[in-house]
């Protein structure tokens, strides 16, 4: 679809936004979104919308005002309605105020694109119509189209139906949070709350409260009941990223949350039925955590009913060309910037860099690369660390360990940045004691 098309959101569901908003990306639209009917007519009044999506049922001004101002005060604009509420006379009434047509929620992404198709002129038909059927170039906000991302693709449209729990592992940088997010948004349950937990970041004292909640007086400074993350994601979508970073006991008390569907808050002896689908997901082999006793079996195999390895950059073959002019329209466009050039050998360079810390290094570094540069990037914009080549002939490659090839990377990196070990750390995208630790 035209990427010049406007399309106007409006929905009290954030996380139905949300899931628009990414449908919308995956064909070339970056819609406006607002989560009320004031909002909306105020971007209605200053911005060329050539859509209109908006829900009927909210809160303080309805769905159906929205539908009414825009059809007396912006004729022409074509509206489409999407309301968990259908009934006839519902759908009369807006079709009457100026709607041209009305989906029903839940609604896939393929009827979306038809509804969307079937009200905008018919070359965006073409090509809407086209991004269905054809090699997905993207997926729910995922950049690639490798073979390796299509299986990844096809893995998630396979637990769109069901409530299965899902590993996700990868790298460092892959985007495991992405493609949970994807998961949960192109689920039959979009509409739901997706609760995003990073286990590494909360104190392990703490852990335990902020999942499953606690009441009253349940330890000092519990000044009040407090609902925990599996309540608020209650009928969505929880993710549990670093999961390898949680203790025995807390992974038995996971444990028996997937097993009775129940959490017991903190300090209370009643349980609370839970509906929530758990997503999980690491970037270390969890088989040896286990085999050291760090992490349970029987909780590895409630987790991993669904298995999603993320491929490294490295392995994404002719997806590093893709995310690059993906994120450098991106931030262009953010910044108000004039499209970027690169200069011949530049995108021949980054390519056959080994990206060590993925999508996130790459994204940071385009950054970088809009901000400090205009109009051409040439190969003075490169950093030297990226140039080197390994210096070894091919057939003495075939003969490189792993280990023997991370030693020789590590220590290109740091002839590169002059010893800055802090630098060096934050290229190779792990912390300095991780660095110390390989230098030993």
């Amino acid at each position: 679809m035209d990427s010049s098309r406007s399309i106007l959101v409006v929905d009290d569901n954030r996380d139905l936004l949300e899931l628009i908003r990414r449908q919308l990306n995956a064909i070339g639209v970056n819609p406006f979104i607002s989560d009320n009917v004031i909002d909306a007519i105020e971007i209605l009044d200053n911005t060329k919308i050539d859509l209109l999506i908006t829900d009927m049922n909210m809160p303080n001004i309805s769905g159906d005002q929205l539908v009414r101002y825009a059809s007396e005060h912006h004729p022409g604009l074509p509206t489409l309605v999407i309301t968990g509420y259908p009934n006839v006379d519902s759908a009369v009434h807006v079709m009457k105020l100026g709607a041209i047509e009305y989906l029903i929620k839940p609604f896939t992404e393929e009827e979306l694109y038809k509804v969307i198709a079937k009200i905008l002129p018919k070359k965006e038909t073409e090509v809407a119509t086209k991004v269905v059927e054809k090699k997905r170039d993207s997926f729910m906000g995922i950049i690639g189209a490798s073979e390796s991302m299509q299986q990844l693709y096809d893995t998630i449209e396979r637990t769109k139906s069901n409530k299965a729990t899902v590993l996700i592992s990868g790298e460092s940088g892959t985007g495991k949070e992405l493609v949970a997010r994807a998961i949960h948004y192109n689920s039959d349950y979009s509409s739901a709350p997706f609760v995003p937990v990073n286990c590494g970041a909360i104190p392990e004292q703490l852990i335990e409260s902020e999942l499953f909640g606690h009441i009253k007086g349940s330890f000092t400074g519990a000044i009040s009941n407090r609902a925990g993350f599996f309540q608020a994601a209650n009928g969505g979508t929880i993710f549990l990223d670093e999961i390898s970073n949680t203790s025995l006991e807390l992974q038995a008390k996971l444990l028996r949350v997937i097993q009775d569907k129940q959490v017991t808050a903190l300090g209370s002896e009643k349980s609370q039925q839970i509906d929530v689908r758990i997503l999980a997901a690491t970037n270390v082999n969890i088989w040896d955590l286990i085999s050291q006793g760090k992490f349970r079996e029987d909780l590895y195999y409630r987790l991993n009913v669904i298995s999603i390895n993320i491929p490294p950059l490295r392995a994404r073959s002719g997806d590093i060309n893709k995310l690059i002019h993906f994120f450098s329209k991106k931030f262009c466009r953010d910044l108000g910037k004039k499209k970027l050039v690169f200069a011949k050998g530049v995108l021949n360079t980054l390519e056959k860099y080994a990206w060590p810390g993925n999508v996130r290094e790459m994204e940071n570094f385009i950054q970088r690369i809009v901000i400090m540069t205009d109009g051409e990037v040439t190969m003075n914009d490169i950093p030297e660390y990226m140039k080197m080549k390994i210096d070894q002939t091919e057939s003495d490659q075939n003969f490189l360990t792993l280990e023997e090839y991370e030693k020789k990377y590590i220590r290109k990196v740091l002839v590169a940045v002059g010893n800055n070990k802090s630098e060096a750390a934050r290229i190779l995208n792990i912390d300095r004691k991780t660095l110390r630790d390989k230098l030993k």
